[in-house]
């Protein structure tokens, strides 16, 4: 039964339209690199170029957004429309049905920004130093793509408008408030998948913005996907249609 919900919900987000406008999204930093090779990259500002457009466009834009539409719809669409209570009227434990589905949403989402990443570093590294930022970001949004996943997956158990909420966590407390308020900075998704990546690469923290050592960044990512997972699970052991606003 696992596989049988996984591989309808893969099929379920691969033929939505919203997730061509994510792989074209995704297009946008190996367009970026190409460009930037066509018109004469230095050498000595390649690695630098690499990792600015996989730290602040991939890591903070292409990922979380890919993310949120994958995560909210893998569960959230057939909580809404009103198709799961014919799911869980099978006997079928909860933590089975969320674990395939944020195994789903991981699988869409990493198929997604992980070729993104690589095109766009070999485009811009080539045959260049700094080839360890492709294998260290890769690893990183692929840990990064789970914690989202599992996040956003659980705000659509819990909340009917959680397309919004997670568009006011990528933009709001990501992309701004962590920014300004130092403190704050470590408790983002964003701040730990740099985290990784810092500690794989041989890119200056002073390029990612970022000082988490790869401990901690793996420690929390883990936090993160454990307890989102078992929220989504405990949220869904007792669910009702009617709680959802």
């Amino acid at each position: 039964m696992n596989g049988v919900i996984l591989g309808l919900t893969l099929r379920l987000l691969v033929r939505q339209r919203r997730t061509l406008l994510l792989v074209i999204l995704a297009a946008l930093p190996v367009a970026l690199a190409l460009i930037f090779r066509l018109t004469g990259g230095s050498m000595d500002t390649n690695p630098d170029f690499a990792a600015g457009i996989m730290a602040h466009f991939i890591v903070a834009l292409v990922l979380p957004l890919t993310a949120l539409v994958v995560g909210t719809a893998a569960l959230g669409q057939e909580l809404e429309d009103g198709t799961f209570v014919y799911l869980v009227a099978k006997p079928l434990p909860r933590w089975r049905v969320v674990l395939a589905k944020v195994l789903a949403a991981w699988i869409v989402v990493a198929g997604v920004v992980v070729p993104s990443v690589v095109l766009a570093g070999v485009v811009i590294l080539g045959g260049f130093q700094g080839e360890r930022l492709i294998p260290a970001f890769v690893v990183a949004v692929l840990a990064g793509s789970l914690a989202y996943a599992a996040l956003f997956l659980s705000l659509s158990v819990r909340f009917g408008r959680a397309l919004i909420i997670g568009l006011a966590y990528v933009f709001v407390w990501e992309a701004l408030i962590s920014q300004f308020i130092t403190g704050v900075r470590f408790l983002s998704v964003r701040a730990y998948t740099l985290g990784i990546a810092e500690a794989i690469s041989d890119s200056p923290s002073r390029l990612l913005e970022v000082s988490l050592g790869a401990t901690p960044a793996v420690i929390l990512l883990a936090l993160v996907c454990v307890g989102a997972t078992a929220y989504a699970i405990r949220r869904l052991g007792g669910y009702q249609m009617s709680e959802r606003v």
